[in-house]
């Protein structure tokens, strides 16, 4: 049985890691630098870092700020935000990055997920989803972009089985419902596109304690889970809650 990943999340805006509820009210918590050197000596098996401005402006990826972050982690490392031609996605990799998350771009450019997974491979595409409930959509769930600020009109599970074709090896099924809300993942949205799709699901939005990524990684049928407010403001630590999921029955790295 493949084991399970715990990964962090840097939200990060104008150089600074910053975190939010739903994607608002957003404040400073640090260095991303810095973090990210933290959470690599605590055993993350991965980390992610978005640009959460970077496409609402319509600029690119920073790349020498994720060149500072990739010195400080041996780890995978993804990024995300304002990427958004086949020149972006070399850039990244070249300043240090393993894969890039494709949002706002994918669903403006789908082309650009093809060509991606063509150039690099699909293990270096991820398909970044922000998700919210919408009972006017067949699968109960419609997806927005542009940090949740702009609907798509498209169906959640229609579209991730639609972003895996194309070639993305990888989502990020992140809910905006529960984003940063701390009180569980969507374990119902989770499992609805593991079971639909044949890549791994890393679920995002709502942990708050090592159960609840217990109940994601077990009933959601994830392959990771991705937090940020557990390490960043609320005393835990990534080899701490690795513990506490073995303990639970789950199988980390």
């Amino acid at each position: 049985m493949l084991k399970k990943r715990v990964i962090v999340c840097l939200d990060v805006k104008d150089g600074r890691t910053t975190k939010g509820v739903k994607f608002q009210n957003n404040v400073d918590i640090g260095d991303p630098v810095e973090m990210a050197a933290e959470y690599y000596r605590q055993g993350v098996d991965e980390l992610v870092f978005y640009d959460i401005i970077a496409s609402a402006r319509g600029r690119g990826p920073i790349l020498d700020l994720i060149s500072k972050v990739a010195s400080q982690v041996f780890i995978p490392f993804c990024v995300g935000g304002g990427i958004n031609t086949i020149d972006d996605i070399r850039d990244t990799i070249l300043a240090g990055a393993e894969k890039v998350s494709l949002n706002s771009p994918a669903v403006k450019n789908p082309g650009l997920i093809t060509e991606g997974a063509r150039i690099f491979g699909n293990q270096c595409i991820v398909l970044g989803m922000d998700v919210r409930k919408d009972p006017s959509k067949p699968s109960g769930y419609g997806t927005t972009i542009h940090g949740g600020r702009v609907d798509t009109g498209l169906d959640a599970l229609e579209w991730a089985k639609k972003g895996v074709s194309l070639g993305a090896g990888e989502i990020v099924l992140n809910s905006m419902d529960a984003d940063g809300m701390r009180t569980g993942y969507d374990i119902e949205l989770t499992r609805m596109i593991a079971e639909n799709v044949p890549v791994p699901v890393i679920a995002s939005g709502g942990g708050g304690t090592p159960q609840h990524l217990a109940d994601v990684l077990k009933e959601g049928k994830a392959d990771a889970a991705l937090i940020a407010s557990m390490v960043h403001s609320m005393g835990y630590t990534v080899g701490g809650i690795k513990d506490d999921l073995r303990k639970s029955g789950v199988a980390v790295r």
